[in-house]
């Protein structure tokens, strides 16, 4: 049997999480974005800003292969994840999916009790006794700041929690089977203020165990969390366009391109 390139991933010495060249992403006829090349350096957090529908969602959607569970949805270009090609027809999109987490906009805890959403990944991929799977249940609530809040209530309904608290759960649930890249898409546009503050904390924290990359339409906290920042934006085809990518101190004090300057600024946008 051949090797599932899947399992390779981890070996590769690169200082680069994912490499993208050349992207270019269709909705059945429609192009949606176009001529996207990035480098997104491992242990960073990269932030991808920009206006709403030049995106920035569908972008990351990418990076793990879930887009291709929305209809019609086909690329081209090349994504590599520690050098190698995660659309080459020999990839397992699980063991893909497990290596590159994400979480959503909205807080999607499944129907279940807070102990069993962060089990159930760990039990997909591996058998652990009772003891180490609670042991891989507190530590992923730990590594969300969530462990102190839940752990008298683990066999509630992951229902009952506040919406801040839901969002950190699904952080936990993905951080659970141990990834090494996690993709956020707006993890705290739904989230007040004080929450916001927790996730950030949890982000910065975080970073220096993950590669994060994380979309947000709030430049303020791209500008407090990332090391990197990407702008988005769309072309007169309203096709989206990566329009500069850089540290986050030179996009937001010294961009190079006035499209990015005109946005960072609030010229537009």
């Amino acid at each position: 049997m051949k090797p599932d390139p899947t399992m390779q991933f981890a070996s590769q010495a690169t200082d680069l999480a994912l490499c993208v060249k050349d992207l270019a992403v269709y909705y059945g006829t429609r192009k949606a974005i176009e001529g996207v090349s990035i480098d997104i350096p491992s242990a960073q957090v990269t932030a991808i800003i920009g206006p709403s529908g030049c995106g920035k969602s569908t972008f990351i959607k990418t990076l793990n292969r879930i887009g291709e569970l929305e209809s019609n949805m086909r690329i081209e270009g090349t994504i590599q994840f520690f050098g190698q090609d995660i659309y080459s027809n020999r990839v397992n999109l699980n063991r893909l999916r497990r290596q590159i987490g994400m979480v959503f906009q909205k807080p999607n805890p499944f129907p279940m009790s807070i102990y069993d959403n962060v089990a159930y990944g760990i039990r997909v991929f591996s058998r652990p006794s009772r003891s180490m799977l609670d042991e891989m249940v507190e530590s992923a609530l730990k590594s969300a700041a969530l462990w102190n809040e839940v752990k008298d209530h683990l066999n509630k309904s992951a229902l009952s929690l506040s919406g801040g608290q839901q969002q950190r759960l699904c952080i936990a649930r993905a951080l659970a089977i141990k990834p090494r890249v996690l993709l956020m898409d707006e993890p705290c546009s739904a989230l007040d203020p004080i929450t916001t503050m927790k996730i950030e904390e949890l982000i910065q924290e975080l970073r220096e165990q993950f590669t994060i990359v994380i979309v947000t339409h709030n430049m303020q906290q791209a500008a407090r969390i990332s090391d990197r920042t990407a702008f988005f934006s769309t072309d007169e085809s309203q096709i989206g366009q990566l329009i500069e990518v850089d540290a986050t101190s030179k996009v937001f004090s010294a961009a190079t391109d006035v499209r990015t300057r005109n946005y960072v600024e609030g010229r537009f946008g």
